[in-house]
């Protein structure tokens, strides 16, 4: 039966008095496999995403709003929802697609909620900055060039892990946080050039949370957990850094890893293409886990 857009909003008044909530409330499932069969309208489903954002039910980070305008909502969207419903995808996935609603202007978010949280986090990174520079500073104090490099190493590596972290998108899969600074960025960098080959480059960072060790996978572009989507066709890399086809990391610790997309360089790789009118996500499918991070080419 059609639920209609006020009582999916009595079901949100509902779940505002829970004590606490996920990042997405499972409950939320439900509409979204309503609006993926037709059983809620497009119009219903994002007006009540908008309250639920608005609301501080479902986090997302803040979102840069394009200037252009939208007709609706993109069919891959709807596509992400109905997969979110099935368990297929992850909430990081689904959240993405929320995100995407946003930077085309069809869900509009509290901009004064946004600053306030981002005064909040930003107040919080100084602070917890200035402790690793006092740090660092006690280290200087150290004769002994040795020890104090010991000292410094890592503090310097905290330091580092942490400004990556304070501007990254987090996305989790099962023990490993990958944390992505998004297009635009060093290491993440889209161009075609004067010949008109499309290169595409990924620069992500992986956080065991685990107390195993974890190994990200990828031997070739054939056998390979990482590649690039554009809805129809799987692009595979034409250069990275895993050594000898894997990433060790150690419980509690990081690694960044580097990919390039752009000629086809044999052992079953494929040449990157570029179709201004699609849509491109960078995929991991790890044995432990799986998540497409959207790709905004320009």
């Amino acid at each position: 039966m059609k639920i209609a857009l006020t009582a999916m909003t009595a079901i949100i008044l509902v779940a505002l008095t829970s004590s606490a909530y996920a990042d997405v409330p499972s409950w939320v499932k439900t509409n979204a496999g309503w609006w993926a069969d037709g059983t809620l309208s497009e119009s219903e489903f994002v007006s009540g995403i908008e309250f639920l954002i608005n609301a501080g039910i479902i986090t997302v980070a803040p979102t840069t709003v394009s200037t252009q305008s939208s007709e609706g909502v993109p069919d891959w969207v709807k596509n992400t929802a109905g997969w979110w419903a099935e368990g297929i995808i992850t909430d990081g996935e689904f959240v993405n697609g929320i995100q995407h609603l946003i930077s085309i202007g069809l869900i509009s978010v509290d901009s004064s909620q946004i600053q306030e949280d981002i005064s909040s986090v930003e107040k919080t990174s100084d602070t917890e900055l200035s402790m690793f520079e006092k740090e660092l500073e006690k280290c200087s104090e150290i004769t002994k060039a040795y020890k104090r490099l010991d000292c410094e190493k890592p503090i310097k590596k905290a330091i580092q892990l942490y400004e990556y972290k304070k501007t990254a998108q987090k996305f989790e899969v099962g023990p490993i946080i990958y944390y992505w600074q998004g297009m635009g960025t060093e290491g993440s960098e889209f161009e075609i050039t004067p010949t008109g080959q499309a290169i595409l480059t990924i620069r992500m960072l992986a956080e065991n949370t685990s107390s195993d060790i974890v190994a990200l996978n990828c031997t070739s572009p054939q056998i390979c957990n990482y590649d690039v989507w554009d809805g129809s066709t799987a692009f595979k890399y034409s250069g990275m850094d895993f050594t000898s086809g894997q990433i060790n990391i150690n419980p509690g610790d990081t690694r960044e890893f580097n990919m390039l997309f752009g000629p086809n360089i044999g052992y079953g790789g494929t040449q990157f293409l570029y179709d201004p009118s699609l849509t491109y996500h960078f995929r991991i499918s790890e044995n432990f886990g799986s998540t497409n991070v959207l790709l905004e080419l320009e």
